[in-house]
Formats: structure tokens, sequence, C-alpha cells
């Protein structure tokens, strides 16, 4: 829908071209059409997104958005649908991990999540923009100033641009954030989370595991099949390995070997012959959230308004949401006549996001807490608990709800598939 007749024409700068900022930047061009122009300024808009490997779970009301979006229909044959879960809690030399909580991958008749290779996604983002008219610029923004009705924008090329709001979607060492004084919460997880794309000899069937280990979490995510040049396939998973920080230097620097033995201690043999497909990166865990999610004509987005720790692979979704909530929000705004940036309208994101953010951040960190030890005692009912869940259907139903991210009845309306 495009905008109202006699709207007037605002501009958003949105700083940050992941995926946040690119499904923003979608979304209000999509719903406003000519009445904004949203400006995208990111230094990686000019280099190849394809060469980022990385995967992550999109859940069913984040692919709902990108239904509404338009652009779920050209990743749906690039996206694996996890089919079902395992969680399974044991200590490394344990020889035997016995599951205790088992999850149907469906909710309300599709998939509670499907896996994606961030580059496919971003690549899909990035024409849909530029067909769009999304002004894509490859550079930063260095600083801003706001003065009354505008905010003064200036990129790193020392050109500046006068917006009616700023968008920091910047990261978790936000510079926007920092410079605009909104305060930080912060603490490490002295947790380390090592992921690659592993390739195997059996197919997973769509089977995500999550192996609870006293050093942290391991979890196995499901991968599409690739098909290989001489028409060979081969199945993949991608993992996410979370590991004391200070054992991380010793394991990627150690011999191909041992870390390959590493690597099948924790993984098994349940899917037959493993190997690394991508080199392991290793990323700092942490919890961060900041204390106010607005500024003056400014808005953080994704994981400059909150990190939290992977356990329950929501983050990516968490700042989608965050999309949604400030997508709906502005265009409302602007369809009624109001300046987007204006305090009134921005302390409506505010509302709309504390307390889906702190309940998120508050669950993350405690089962980080409660599962990365091996305190026999808390095993003992840790697993007590898990296996109460398992008999619990209806408890089960509302847990796969609650990762879906389809809770709410209240949710924003992309995140119900629903056009704004």
């Amino acid at each position: 829908m495009g905008a109202g007749a006699g709207m007037e024409r605002s501009r958003i700068v949105i700083a940050g071209g992941g995926l946040a900022g690119l499904s923003l930047s979608l979304a209000l061009k999509r719903a406003l059409g000519d009445g904004v122009d949203v400006v995208m300024c990111d230094p990686a808009l000019s280099r190849d997104p394809h060469g980022d490997r990385r995967s992550y779970a999109i859940a069913a009301a984040a692919r709902r958005m990108f239904q509404a979006l338009g652009i779920w229909d050209q990743m749906v044959d690039k996206a694996q649908p996890i089919l079902d879960m395992v969680i399974t809690d044991s200590s490394l030399q344990d020889p035997v991990r016995p599951t205790f909580l088992t999850f149907e991958g469906a909710v309300e008749g599709e998939a509670f999540a499907h896996m994606v290779t961030s580059g496919d996604l971003t690549a899909l983002l990035l024409d849909a923009c530029r067909d769009i008219g999304v002004n894509l610029r490859p550079e930063g923004v260095k600083s801003f100033s706001a003065q009354g009705a505008r905010t003064e924008v200036t990129l790193t090329g020392g050109e500046m641009v006068s917006a009616a709001l700023l968008v920091a979607a910047d990261g978790a060492r936000s510079r926007l954030r920092e410079q605009a004084g909104i305060g930080w919460i912060f603490w490490p997880y002295h947790q380390s989370a090592i992921v690659s794309t592993i390739s195997h000899e059996r197919d997973h069937e769509g089977r995500a595991v999550e192996h609870f280990l006293p050093a942290g979490p391991f979890a196995i995510l499901p991968l599409k099949d690739e098909v290989r040049a001489d028409g060979t396939v081969q199945h993949r998973s991608s993992i996410v390995w979370s590991e004391r920080s200070e054992n991380v230097p010793a394991l990627l620097e150690s011999h191909p070997e041992d870390l390959q033995a590493e690597l099948e201690k924790r993984f098994g043999l349940q899917l037959g012959k493993i190997a690394f497909e991508t080199k392991p990166q290793a990323y700092p865990l942490a919890f961060g959230v900041a204390r106010s999610f607005v500024g003056e004509r400014l808005a953080l987005l994704g994981d400059a308004a909150h990190l939290i720790h992977p356990i329950a692979g929501q983050g990516l979704n968490l700042g989608l949401h965050d999309v949604a909530a400030l997508a709906e929000i502005i265009t409302d705004a602007m369809r009624l006549g109001q300046d987007p940036g204006s305090a009134d309208v921005l302390m409506q994101y505010e509302r709309a996001r504390r307390a889906d953010i702190t309940a998120m951040g508050i669950m993350t960190d405690g089962l980080n807490r409660l599962f990365s030890n091996d305190l026999l005692p808390v095993r003992l009912i840790r697993d007590f608990g898990l296996g109460l869940v398992d008999r619990m259907p209806g408890l089960k139903r509302f847990f796969i709800r609650e990762a879906a991210g389809l809770r709410r009845d209240d949710a924003p309306r992309l995140l119900k598939g629903e056009a704004l």
C-alpha cells in the first residue's frame, strides 16, 4: 500500500545494513511508497553478501513477516524447516546422552522455524530494497545532531543528510547509541560461540539437537542439502558450540585432527562421518540492553538495543520483532500526518518493545546459568524439570509457540503475515 494523498515526504536514515536494517528499509518503503525517502547507510553494501555463510533460525512469526514483505517465496527453496527438536543434558564424558525433552516442529500448520544462510537472505533483501527504491549508500554514519524537527546526519564521506528520524542498527557496539548518551547495561558470559557448517553422511531429517554440556550448549541445526557440481548431494548442519572463552584459542589453533576429535565428542556419530565445511569462527557471548531504545530523533534496532545469549536461538528474531513494531508505528503515524521522529511516536516503540526484550533477556540469561554447569544437584533438578515438561503436552505447545514467536494476539501486523 502506498502513502496517502497529500502526505508530506519524510526522510528516514537507517545506519546498519544487516538483516534487521534491511528488513526495516523494505518494510517502510513497501508500506509508504513515495511518501518516504529511506536511506540505508553501511560500508558493507559494497560487498558481495553471498560470502556470509553464517546461518540463522528464522522463527515462524519472522517467516510470516518476510512473506508479507514479498521475499519468502524466493527464499523457501533455500530454507530448511526444523521438523523436530531433541534436548539432552549430560557431561562430555558420558557414554550415553539421554533425551529429556522433544518437540515436534509444527505449530499452527507450519514449521516453528526455518534455517537460512545469512548471505542468501541478505542478497534477497538487498535486491528487494534496490527494486523498490531504497537509497542504498555504501558508507557509514559518522555523527548526527538533532535540531528541532530534523536531525542532521553526517556520513563518513562528509555529506550531510537531513532526516526526520535516524535508526541505529549498527550492532552491539553502536557508536550512535554511545553518541546519543544512552546507557548500556552489559555483562560478559565468559563464553564464546564457535560457529561452523558441518557436512555429514546421513540425512538429518530436519532435526535440531541441543546438547546441554557443562561449558555451555552445543546446538546442531539442520541446513538445506547442497547439490554439488558433480550431482552428488551433501548433507549439512550448522553448529553453535558454546565454550568457555579461555579454552577457545587453544581449540581453534589445535591440529585439525585434534579439533575434529573435539567436534566428534560433542556432535556424536549419529549422522555418520562428519567434517568442517567452513572454517570455525568464535564470537564472545554477552548480555546487553540499552537503558532506552530511543533518543532525540533516534531509534535503536536489533543488537544496538539488546544482546542476548544464543541458547534459545532468539537473538535475530528479537531484532526482527523490533523491525515489525517500529515499521508499524512509523507507518501508522505517517498515515495520520504525524512526525515519525517525534518523541510521542518514538515512545510508542519504547513501550511496545521493553517488556518483550526484558522477558527474553531474563529467560536466556537464566537458562544459560542453569545449564552451563555440572553440579549434580542442579543437574538432577533441571533434568527432572525437562522430563516433566516432556510429559505435559499443553506446556510443550506453549513453549513451541514461544519459540515460534506466535504467543501474542497483539503482535505487530507483519508478524501475523499481514501487510502494513
